[in-house]
């Protein structure tokens, strides 16, 4: 029984691929529609002469902005907002490296402590007009300080 089962199931689909490729190679070619005949130009439009350049002048280059510096580089990561400001939301958003180093007992919590103690004087120190706000100048005090590079290369 099984083989007459697997042998009507080829025969079926031996004939419907054999169906297919018969159909396939019977369909017509496809028609390639043709473009319409030229119209003449419409009144009232220019129309170019026979010696009229084929390119007009070259378009002019765009404005290159000028290159940051390194401050106004990391400013602009932590102003999020791109208001000219950065809040203290901003400032902590993307400091997961520096909330390690906050975290003093590894719990993956900081306390209010340990929050105040690091972070709360440095931006207190930095907020120079006591607005809450870092402005650019207020904000290039907040730099960290560079190691030592030593002078010879052992």
């Amino acid at each position: 029984m099984r083989k007459l089962l697997a042998g009507a199931g080829i025969a079926l689909i031996t004939s419907s691929l054999g169906y297919w490729f018969w159909q396939g190679w019977a369909a017509p070619e496809p028609l390639i529609p043709q473009p319409p005949p030229e119209a003449p130009a419409p009144l009232g439009l220019p129309v170019a002469g026979k010696d009229a350049p084929a390119f007009g002048a070259p378009p002019p280059e765009p404005p290159r902005a000028a290159k940051l510096s390194r401050e106004e580089v990391r400013f602009n990561r932590y102003d999020r907002n791109r208001d000219e400001l950065v809040s203290r939301v901003e400032m902590m958003s993307s400091r997961t490296k520096d909330f390690r180093k906050l975290d003093r007992d590894g719990n993956n919590l900081l306390s209010f402590e340990e929050w105040a103690a690091a972070t709360g004087e440095r931006f207190a120190g930095a907020d120079s007009n006591r607005d809450s706000l870092l402005t650019r100048k207020e904000f290039l005090s907040t730099r960290p300080k560079r190691a030592a590079r030593p002078n010879c290369r052992c």
